[in-house]
């Protein structure tokens, strides 16, 4: 799995004081920003945070870029409908007859006899994929014969306020592995842009009790030994 942010608002927590200063101030928009110190701006975002007046979070985006991740995932992750996504087609673009890469469950790997039979069973897939372009049947038609662990890439956009919803929601442990891990990663990302802001991103275990009741794992996330760090 590879994640990277290429891309992210300006001055993320200076837009998002700025924008909340901005509701309560009579100053013009740029003399409000020339008056925003790094302590003033880490104060405020701090408070907003502490409110929950997530709008103003809004105004800060950031884009990944996101490789070698199964199509189990993604059909999760365009779930949050709040974030933008573009993915790679495999309507367009062909599989090469090298094969293709895929994902394998560590569940799976760990047993030699049971990852065999997996790999064997994507490998026949694959040939019979390939065999059906050889035959000159397009694309977009023979990729129903492809498995879901097929690997595929997409670049995601979201504002820091949806990306607190995912990494509420698929930070936790009782969250699919592979999206948990996907997660994981875009929080470190942002985490080292916008600290004030994801300073408690997470599952809600961060700041409080759990609300799986008996579904609970029971290992709260402990965020001063580091993103995705469980006791």
């Amino acid at each position: 799995m590879k994640v990277r942010l290429i891309n992210y608002t300006k001055d993320p927590e200076k837009i998002v004081a700025q924008s909340a200063r901005l509701c309560y101030s009579a100053l013009g928009i740029e003399e409000l920003r020339e008056k925003l110190s790094d302590e003033s701006i880490i104060k405020l975002v701090k408070k907003i945070m502490k409110l929950g007046h997530y709008s103003v979070l809004e105004h800060a985006t950031f884009t990944f870029a996101i490789e070698e991740i199964s199509r189990v995932t993604s059909h999760q992750l365009v779930r949050h409908r709040l974030a933008s996504f573009s993915q790679q087609s495999q309507r367009y673009v062909k599989i090469n007859k090298e094969g293709l890469t895929f994902i394998i469950p560590k569940s799976i790997e760990k047993n030699k006899k049971l990852a065999k039979i997996y790999i064997d069973a994507i490998k026949k897939l694959d040939g019979i994929y390939q065999q059906l372009l050889d035959y000159n049947i397009e694309a977009e038609d023979a990729r129903y014969i492809l498995p879901q662990a097929v690997t595929t890439k997409m670049i995601i956009s979201a504002n820091a306020r949806e990306l607190l919803h995912i990494f509420k929601l698929r930070c936790c442990n009782r969250a699919q592995w592979e999206i948990r891990e996907l997660a994981m990663n875009m929080l470190k990302e942002v985490k080292s842009i916008a600290p004030t802001i994801f300073e408690n991103a997470g599952p809600p275990c961060v700041l409080g009790s759990c609300p799986e009741g008996k579904l609970s794992c029971g290992k709260p996330w402990s965020k001063n030994k580091g993103e995705g760090v469980n006791e």
